[in-house]
Parts: structure tokens; C-alpha cells; sequence
């Protein structure tokens, strides 16, 4: 029972692997403004915000280009020095690279939990083999 246990830890390992692989691919955050952004007479420093906080801004800055399209001032519309559509490119880019961490985390929790399930057994045969390895090299 513990083998076919093991193998399928394996399995979910290998699994989680490949999802870290590809977030490990993602973009860094790497923004258009200054990240110091004036709404309302409040100055946000959007590497300080939590997730909320970074959407809330965003629907509100979207709102306000949505106004200025409609308008005909999308393209002269500033805030803080920044045309609005960088600073939605900015909370877009800020908002992906929190939700890639939060994925992240769940991952190596996952792994974290998967390792403590392992055999004893396979635990010791997975030591071998990578001093194995090691000494092939």
C-alpha cells in the first residue's frame, strides 16, 4: 500500500514541478511609472498595496479612463505625471505578479506536505539515487 502511496506522491511532485517551471517562466514586475500614484488627494505606493488594494485602484483608474474615452482626453489624461493607461498597465502587471506568487506558495506547500507523506523507504531509496548521481558526475 505505501509503494502505490509513494508512486502517486511522486506523480503530484512531478505535477508540481512542472507548474513551478512554468510560473518560474512569468515575468518579473518591472513598471512603466513610478509606482507612486495620487487618487483622490492619497498617494499609493503600489509596491506597498495588498491585492485588494491593487484592484480597488485599478477598477478606479479604469473608471476614470472609461470617463476620459468617452470624453475625448484619453490620450492627454494624466495622473501623477503618468498617462492612465500606464498606470493600468502597471496595476495589471503588479496584480499578475502577486497572483504568481500567492501560486507559488501554494505549490511549495503543496510539495512541503507531499515530502512529509513519503515513505521512510522511498524517502532513503530518493537519497540514494541522488548521491548516485552525484558520483556519476
Amino acid at each position: 500500500m505505501a509503494n502505490n502511496n509513494d508512486q502517486k506522491i511522486l506523480e503530484l511532485k512531478k505535477q508540481i514541478e512542472e507548474k513551478k517551471k512554468k510560473l518560474d517562466k512569468s515575468q518579473k514586475f518591472v513598471p512603466v511609472t513610478n509606482c507612486s500614484i495620487e487618487i483622490d488627494g492619497i498617494r499609493h505606493n503600489i509596491h506597498a498595496l495588498a491585492k485588494e488594494q491593487i484592484i480597488g485602484l485599478l477598477i478606479k483608474v479604469n473608471s476614470y479612463a472609461l470617463s476620459a474615452k468617452e470624453l475625448g482626453l484619453f490620450d492627454t489624461y494624466t495622473i501623477s505625471g503618468y498617462n492612465v493607461s500606464e498606470w493600468i498597465e502597471d496595476l495589471k502587471a503588479k496584480l499578475n505578479f502577486m497572483s504568481r506568487k500567492e501560486e507559488e506558495q501554494k505549490l511549495k506547500a503543496m510539495e512541503a506536505k507531499l515530502d512529509r507523506l513519503l515513505s521512510d523507504d522511498k524517502k532513503v531509496e530518493l537519497e540514494i539515487n541522488e548521491i548516485e548521481s552525484l558520483l556519476k558526475d
